[in-house]
């Protein structure tokens, strides 16, 4: 939740540049909340999946397991993230989809450029029990770009 509310802070600092009186702290703390009730339950529990369906820890493993995380996880996680930002920001069902029909493509294409090389070494390297500790490390910047292209006005 922390670190959702990080990459929020740095999106609306940083990117948006909205300064300190322009900061949207309801919209930190809802990314913080999805953060806990929704990222971190829903990627720990696949990454608990993943390591029974494919066992080991070798190079061969570690690619089968990016494979299924960003062939199968990555896509539908993603939908359901701006499905989630979308109804938490108080839009419509029909505003939701249209923000999703608008920003999905890209975001899961800019998805498959910073994440694939981070999950097979998060999968090689770091054993389960630290893996989404990596990952939401890694994903300051990536949070900071959802939130940006979740709440873009």
């Amino acid at each position: 939740g922390a670190l959702m509310g990080a990459g929020d802070v740095i999106a609306q600092q940083l990117v948006e540049r909205r300064g300190l009186c322009g900061h949207h702290g309801l919209r930190t703390a809802r990314m913080a909340a999805i953060g806990v009730c929704f990222v971190g339950p829903v990627v720990g529990g696949w990454y608990r999946i993943l390591d029974r369906l494919v066992p080991g820890s070798t190079k061969v493993v570690a690619v089968k397991k990016m494979v299924l995380d960003q062939g199968g996880f990555a896509p539908c996680f993603l939908g359901c993230f701006l499905a989630i930002t979308g109804a938490t920001s108080g839009l419509s069902a029909e505003e939701t989809w249209a923000r999703i029909q608008q920003d999905y493509v890209d975001a899961l294409l800019t998805n498959y450029c910073l994440w694939p090389p981070v999950q097979i070494a998060n999968f090689y390297f770091v054993p389960l029990q630290h893996r989404l500790a990596v990952v939401q490390c890694v994903a300051i910047v990536w949070n900071c770009y959802l939130s940006w292209k979740a709440n873009r006005e």
